[in-house]
């Protein structure tokens, strides 16, 4: 109650119009009294047809519609303003005499909000004359903030979008510098501690190039800007592939990363760029969670109409009580030598896989290591 009564005070009644419509001027004058003494906007008709007319001139934000009028009755009226898109949402109180449960059902079936009862007092009528002025100003209210929170979301998706683009093309040089660095030099050339920081700055700039990458995919795709471009391809044409980019970084950290061919040669329906960033996700994150001397599996498998595509570590394994919130974003990890994730990648892989009518997945023992797995549908038989 005390909510309510707070939400009225902070409404100012200037600000709403009523339409009041009725063909006994008696009728018209009393309301209009005692409606101006609240402090609203007031409006007038005498029919039905002029009530119609008023609605769409002066957009009001309530209408007290008589039921019994000349021209047409107020239920005739409200059917064709319930019709009409300029006046459908604006709420109806009917004006009666009539109150038997036919005539209420009638009522609420043209489009009634609420029923004032003739004779009416005055206290009743500003009773239900504010309620419905309460669910206008509420309304407003979840409009504006639903127009804000449009406008903040697309502020913040231009603002990943230009940080993305911005900085992946010089990080892109920064990186192939460092990776070309890290192959010519040796601690013997520079020293042991200059080639660990040299190492350290190698292994920086290719998590901040894949995550400035993930960004802008991920931006690209809540904003509807990357569209899914199926493509028919065979999957051992472009998996191992994928695998070899990551055969140095993961010959760094003394990790065996291995591609299992299939038995099957299995041709997918699927967009390939999407398909390889998925694969790039999982085996970087791999890399991460799998400490030295430890090895990583590549593979898919044939299941129904789709196939499964598996990135298997056994590194650290994730807890039995993350296992479910795995795929959400904005988890920071630390990996065996300390590299921090965004959780972003892993989001964007989930997202990727169903945008191509699959799912990601991921199974796990803690201490032991992790598989994780995404599907996509295979090539269906013409």
């Amino acid at each position: 109650m005390e909510l309510n009564e707070t939400f009225e005070s902070q409404i100012n009644r200037s600000d709403y119009k009523i339409l009041i419509v009725d063909d006994v001027i008696s009728n018209v004058l009393l309301l209009k009294i005692l409606l101006t003494n609240e402090k609203f906007q007031v409006c007038t008709a005498n029919c039905g047809n002029a009530c119609i007319e008023q609605a769409k001139k002066e957009h009001p934000d309530l209408i007290l519609l008589d039921v019994m009028m000349p021209d047409i009755s107020g239920f005739d009226a409200a059917v064709i303003l319930k019709k009409d898109p300029e006046t459908v949402d604006i709420p109806i109180i009917f004006l009666t005499a009539l109150n038997s449960p036919q005539d209420l059902v009638k009522g609420f079936q043209v489009g009634a909000n609420d029923f004032l009862t003739k004779p009416f007092n005055k206290e009743e009528l500003v009773m239900r004359v504010m309620h419905q002025i309460q669910l206008v100003a509420a309304k407003r209210i979840i409009v504006r903030q639903n127009e804000e929170l449009r406008r903040t979301i697309n502020n913040r998706d231009k603002m990943y979008s230009v940080i993305a683009h911005d900085l992946r093309s010089p990080m892109a040089s920064i990186r192939m510098v460092l990776n070309l660095a890290v192959n010519v030099v040796s601690p013997d050339l520079v020293g042991q501690e200059i080639f660990e920081l040299l190492d350290k700055a190698n292994r920086e700039s290719e998590e901040t190039h894949d995550l400035l990458d993930n960004l802008l995919k991920w931006t690209k795709s809540q904003t509807g800007r990357l569209n899914v471009v199926y493509q028919d391809f065979y999957l051992d044409e472009v998996v191992p592939g994928v695998v070899d980019i990551f055969s140095m970084i993961a010959e760094m950290k003394k990790i065996s990363l291995r591609y299992i061919p299939s038995d099957e040669k299995l041709m997918v329906h699927a967009d390939n760029d999407m398909v390889k960033t998925v694969i790039r996700n999982f085996i970087s994150n791999a890399i991460k969670f799998t400490p030295e001397g430890k090895g990583i599996d590549v593979f898919y498998k044939h299941e129904g109409d789709f196939v499964r595509i598996c990135v298997q570590d056994h590194g650290v394994g994730i807890a039995a009580d993350r296992i479910d919130s795995i795929f959400h974003k904005g988890e920071t990890t630390y990996g065996t030598g300390g590299e921090e994730g965004s959780g972003l990648g892993l989001q964007l892989c989930q997202d990727f896989a169903r945008k191509n009518g699959g799912d990601a997945y991921v199974e796990s023992v803690e201490g032991e290591g992790s598989t994780f797995s995404f599907t996509i549908p295979l090539k269906k038989e013409e």
